[in-house]
């Protein structure tokens, strides 16, 4: 597996534990995020703190890992897909709402992280404000 896209995995499996102290070891100091809605964050614990609002629980069923071609021990760009399963706040139980997180590593360190998942129009259904 291309070094890369380990960070990127083993950085995600701790970031769903949560365990924010454990993913911090896979983080550049110059570290960005940018979540569903472009909502800026600079930790990983702001991860967890944003997923405990919105969700009573939630994890990542992990699908495929892909390395952007053209990609450097200098900087390469690892896209990591999936589905999200877990339960809203009233404990209503959700399965298969995809997500896509885009990250840079840079020199062996993930320094931005972008986020995009279904919930937002999953939530928007459950409110009535659309249609599914």
């Amino acid at each position: 597996m291309n070094p890369a896209a380990k960070i990127v995995e083993e950085y995600l499996r701790l970031l769903m534990i949560p365990d924010p102290d454990a993913a911090r070891r896979y983080i550049g100091a110059e570290f960005e995020i940018r979540f569903t809605g472009n909502l800026p964050m600079r930790d990983p614990a702001e991860c967890a703190a944003f997923n405990a609002r919105r969700y009573k629980w939630v994890k990542k069923k992990f699908g495929p890992t892909h390395v952007a071609e053209g990609g450097t021990d200098e900087e390469t760009v690892v896209y990591q897909t999936g589905t999200l399963y877990g339960e809203w706040p009233d404990s209503t139980p959700f399965e298969g709402n995809r997500y896509v997180d885009r990250y840079v590593v840079r020199r062996g360190k993930i320094v931005r992280m972008e986020v995009w998942n279904d919930s937002a129009e999953w939530l928007l259904v459950r409110a009535g404000l659309a249609k599914p």
